[in-house]
Formats: C-alpha cells, structure tokens, sequence
C-alpha cells in the first residue's frame, strides 16, 4: 500500500507543481554557473548507493559533505540557494527517486555516502532496512539542527511505529514545517 501511495502522491505532486519546478529550474540556470541539479550519492535501503537530484543550491567547487561541515556554508551558496533550501524546493527533483522506488515519502533522509557515523549507527539499529524517505520523523523533529544519535534514535522511533496513519501525521507535520522554515540549515 505504501508503494501505491507514493507513486500516486508522486504522480500528482509532479502534475501540480510542474509549472513551480519548471521555474525553479530556469531560476538556478540563469542565477549561477553550472547544471540546474546537482546529484549526490546516497545511502539508500540495505546501505545501497543511489544518486539522488536536487535543484543546485550551492556553487560546482562545493565539496560533497554534509551542510553543517563546511567551514562557511554562506560562501558557497548561489544566489538563490538560500531561498531554495529554506523553501524546500530544491528537494523537488527526489520526486524522481521516488517514482524509480528507490525513495519513499516518508521515511528516514538518505544519508550521504560519506557519512560514515550515520550510516553505522542506522545499520546498528535496523535502520538500513527502511526505504529512505523525502521527509521522516527526525525531520519533523529537528531537522538539520539535530545531532546524528538523536537522528538515530527518531529513526528508531519511526521504525518501530511505521504506518500509513503515521505516514499521514509526518506527512502533514512536514507541510507544517516548510511553510514555517522550521530547522533548517542554509
């Protein structure tokens, strides 16, 4: 039922966003040099990579570490990649993840492929077992602002509760978030 839903929501997500997305593309490509995504590798279900799009919100030279990593993350912003991240819509293109099934929406953040201490401590805890997600239950919870043990222990959480009605809550406690840019890191 899960997958059902996604593909539905993704389907109808995509119809009724498509002009919104066509214009954020058009945005990144006239307001900063390079392509209009940027893939990153990815830890996906049972710690298989897989490369997952955003809209480019950083300049090319960025190095491929997390956000919270970089020494002055301002610097390395386009000139819209601030707008994007607070809004959430470089996330878009990971709607294309999940068509392919290789995201869910819902479910915890695919971690990078080089975050070695997260991607440990998920597979410690059968963590790596769950469909990564667009948003999750750490994400209405702290999002980038929480340390990776208490991402953990939400994932734990997430994954000891799973259910559509969950899902629903998670779901709408994301909407809640993004259009109050709760928790973000930019």
């Amino acid at each position: 039922m899960k997958r059902t839903f996604d593909i539905f929501l993704a389907v109808m997500v995509t119809v009724f966003l498509i002009v919104p997305i066509a214009l954020v593309a058009l945005l990144v490509k006239l307001t900063s040099k390079g392509p209009i995504l940027y893939w990153s590798d990815r830890v996906g279900q049972g710690n298989h990579i897989f490369i997952m799009p955003k809209f480019r919100s950083m300049k090319v030279d960025t190095p491929a570490v997390a956000t919270h990593l970089l020494s002055d993350p301002e610097n390395f912003l386009t000139p819209i990649g601030n707008f994007l991240r607070r809004s959430s819509l470089d996330e878009l293109p990971q709607l294309w993840c999940i068509l392919r099934g290789e995201m869910s929406f819902v479910g915890p953040r695919p971690a990078l492929f080089n975050q070695d201490d997260l991607v440990t401590l998920r597979t410690i805890k059968g963590i790596h077992g769950l469909m990564p997600g667009l948003t999750g239950w750490a994400q209405v919870n702290g999002r980038d602002d929480l340390p990776i043990p208490e991402k953990v222990a939400l994932d734990v959480e997430y994954l000891q509760l799973q259910s559509f009605v969950f899902d629903l809550k998670i779901l709408w406690l994301t909407f809640l978030k993004v259009i109050q840019r709760d928790g973000v890191s930019h």
